[in-house]
């Protein structure tokens, strides 16, 4: 029975107890939860609640990625996924969309999901976005990012070929991870949002935009020279 190992960067965070909430009510049990507290000063109280039921670390302030990074040194799962401290899985998450890497035999996959404001009402459509083939993939992925990353469910073997999230980028390590996975494997897509992607006025998303534009164009235009080749290949098989 595969194992699923969920990691939680933590920082400053009230909705925390709703985000773990969410994994314990899971559906399919055999997960583990590793809750990153990357040096939060406040709502730490929150987590002591659940310190029974999850694997606890703390650690210097460092940024997502780094939190991240040291959740990815922790995990003893076959599968890697990652929940924000301020979003929801559905119950069903993990149990629909492992039986669904598995039916796929995919290897790195995400999922539709909603929006939901700081009272956790739905207020969107379903946001979800996958193009219809793969060079149609490269293309977007090469220009934006498209995928929601508390939706994605990655094979731990992915991680020993295209590396862990590059620190260096507080912002887009999600689209930088991304962009190198797609570059060596599918990513699969499945349509039935399976989590709650929470709008907030302290999201980093809104408080650094402008940074978080310059950031994305320095990604763009890193992997550029790679993805270009990609599509001349794909083009011309």
């Amino acid at each position: 029975m595969s194992r699923v190992s969920i990691v939680v960067p933590f920082y400053n965070c009230p909705y925390i107890n709703q985000a773990l909430d969410s994994l314990l009510s899971q559906t399919y049990k055999n997960i583990e939860i590793i809750v990153v507290n990357d040096g939060a000063t406040q709502y730490s109280e929150k987590i002591i609640p659940y310190l029974d039921k999850i694997k606890y670390i703390e650690k210097e302030n460092g940024g997502t990625a780094t939190a991240l990074n040291t959740g990815i040194q922790h995990t003893t799962g076959d599968y890697f996924c990652w929940l924000s401290s301020d979003d929801i899985y559905y119950p069903e998450k993990i149990e629909i969309q492992l039986a669904f890497m598995k039916e796929q035999k995919a290897l790195f996959s995400h999922t539709n999901y909603y929006a939901i404001n700081n009272k956790s009402r739905i207020i969107t459509s379903p946001l979800g976005i996958h193009p219809p083939n793969r060079l149609e993939i490269i293309k977007r992925i090469s220009k934006k990012n498209f995928i929601n990353g508390c939706s994605v469910m990655i094979n731990n073997s992915v991680f020993d070929q295209v590396g862990v999230f590059d620190e260096n980028l507080p912002y887009t390590h999600d689209y930088d991870l991304w962009i190198r996975i797609i570059q060596k494997f599918d990513v699969d897509y499945l349509s039935q949002p399976l989590l709650l992607y929470r709008v907030h006025e302290q999201m980093g998303t809104r408080k650094h935009a402008a940074i978080i534009k310059k950031e994305i164009n320095f990604v763009v235009n890193q992997h550029k020279p790679t993805m270009d080749l990609l599509l001349s290949e794909y083009l011309n098989q």
